[in-house]
């Protein structure tokens, strides 16, 4: 059953969301990849697994449902849809930019809510589906100069809970993937020293993700197996959100 769906994930084409893409693919799902990145999309090599990759930014509103109804004639309708596409803007809240916040909000929201309502409609019709979108322990916990991004993802986490209330009636799931800091150049460019430490000290296994480790999560939510799983955010973090003052590490 799952050689026949196709998955769309979007911001695909660097990151959180290839490794997301690659680990569907190998999982049996036709797979698009979905990124606003030309070169980066250009660059990828071409896979047994991949449907195609195709160029969409998820700020263009009107350039998504125009999108999803061509990839559905070309390949069937949408099965998984992952939201992966996002940005960050780091500011202090007193000094944060109008347009930084609008930009956030644009993609990291509006895409996301925009791409899910594309794909649900397949979904619905097919009467199955599985929406998994990449939220944040940001999304939680907040921290300093986070404000647009922050509360970006915790919008996309309150997304997902009105997604999975609406459409269960459809055969549909939606769940959120929170990840804690994770080994990606997103992440590469906002973390300087000071705040890898920050993040290595305050998580319980000391260390930042794989991408890998987020696909797994997302690929489990995007099966058969995870039929009954709806409306979780579920964090892949090692352990941050539910530490506090970890003081000094002891030996085994």
């Amino acid at each position: 059953m799952t050689a026949s769906r196709l998955a769309v994930v979007t911001g695909a084409a660097t990151g959180i969301g290839l490794a997301v893409a690659r680990r569907l693919g190998t999982a049996g799902f036709r797979v698009v990849l979905l990124d606003r990145d030309t070169t980066a999309l250009a660059a990828l090599p071409t896979e047994p697994w991949m449907a195609e990759g195709t160029v969409l930014d998820v700020a263009d509103p009107g350039a998504i449902e125009g999108a999803f109804a061509a990839l559905a004639a070309r390949h069937g309708p949408v099965g998984v849809l992952v939201n992966n596409a996002g940005i960050a803007a780091v500011h202090p809240f007193l000094e944060h930019p109008l347009d930084a916040w609008e930009r956030v909000m644009a993609i990291n929201v509006t895409g996301a809510f925009l791409c899910s309502q594309a794909a649900a409609r397949q979904m619905a019709e097919a009467g199955w589906g599985r929406i998994v979108s990449i939220a944040s322990i940001s999304g939680v916990r907040a921290s300093l100069d986070r404000a647009a991004y922050g509360t970006s993802k915790a919008a996309v986490i309150g997304l997902t809970r009105q997604m999975a209330v609406e459409l269960a009636r459809f055969g549909i799931t939606a769940n959120a993937v929170a990840p804690g800091a994770t080994e990606t150049e997103f992440v590469r460019r906002h973390h300087p020293a000071a705040v890898r430490a920050a993040f290595d000290a305050a998580t319980p296994d000391g260390r930042y993700a794989a991408p890998e480790e987020i696909a797994e999560v997302v690929t489990f939510l995007a099966s058969e197996a995870a039929a009954h799983v709806n409306g979780v955010v579920l964090p892949v973090d090692g352990g941050f959100l539910a530490a506090g003052v970890l003081g000094e590490r002891s030996g085994a």
